[in-house]
């Protein structure tokens, strides 16, 4: 929201009545001009359009898949570990995780809310219906906000469906009920991004959220909303039993992670 200005009248004066400005003395030090720094707005506000959503893109790409380059120069080398370490612990615990959601009944009217198509078509609609309301109230920072989001989404479809065919990892419901969940990494399809790792729906929903809640924070119910949606989303495929806490995890860091660093740039 923004804030109204009321400027304060001030009584004109004649050339006549007007004093001149006295000149500085010769040694007396002068105030330096401050630099101003931008407001948080401001650094928020990257520059897009329909027409930039692809260069942008292909930057996004480039930045995302150099990363390890910059870990090997030691950058990020603490948060990194410690996505990967969260990651590695909870894939020890994906078989009693994943076998416990197969046989409980708790969550069926979760299940039938919060299914596959119901989540992947919220996503889209929470972008649309941004743009949508921005034009109609020339609104040009929820208009930006949601073709961010919508960069947002085309970079974590892409980064999935290459890690997804890069592990091959089967989904628990592709495992016979008397399976072993600890052979979760037996190979799946090639070029089809269906594997298990990382979870799309997790992905691309941290991504939304993180473009909402880091766009629109200075209302604090945003972000709770946000993130609460986003976790929502996230706990829903391991109820459908489609991923792996782990693959849930991991989609979550990715998808906050590309909005906040690669698609807003900060």
């Amino acid at each position: 929201m923004s804030a109204l200005a009321i400027p304060s009248r001030a009584q004109t004066t004649t050339p006549e009545q007007s004093s001149p400005a006295a000149a500085p003395l010769p040694n007396e030090p002068t105030e330096a001009a401050q630099p101003q720094s931008p407001s948080p707005e401001a650094a928020y506000d990257r520059p897009v359009s329909w027409k930039s959503l692809y260069h942008n893109v292909i930057s996004d790409q480039k930045q995302i898949w150099t990363f390890p380059a910059r870990l090997i120069h030691g950058q990020n080398l603490a948060p990194t570990a410690a996505v990967l370490g969260t990651t590695a612990g909870l894939y020890f615990l994906d078989p009693k995780e994943a076998a416990y959601f197969r046989k409980t009944t708790t969550f069926d009217g979760f299940r039938y809310v919060f299914n596959g198509n119901a989540t992947a078509i919220g996503m889209g609609a929470v972008s649309a219906s941004m743009y949508a309301i921005g034009r109609l109230r020339k609104d040009s920072k929820m208009q930006h906000t949601a073709l961010l989001a919508g960069e947002a989404m085309v970079d974590t479809a892409i980064v999935q469906t290459v890690l997804k065919d890069v592990t091959m990892r089967l989904r628990p419901v592709r495992y016979p009920a008397t399976g072993w969940f600890a052979t979760s990494s037996s190979p799946t399809s090639y070029i089809r991004g269906n594997g298990s790792f990382p979870s799309g729906h997790s992905i691309e929903a941290f991504a939304v959220a993180t473009i909402i809640a880091r766009r629109y924070g200075n209302h604090r119910w945003v972000p709770y909303a946000a993130y609460g949606l986003a976790s929502l989303v996230g706990f829903s495929r391991l109820t459908l039993n489609v991923h792996f806490l782990s693959d849930v995890a991991m989609g979550g860091a990715l998808g906050y992670s590309i909005s906040r660093f690669t698609v807003l740039r900060q």
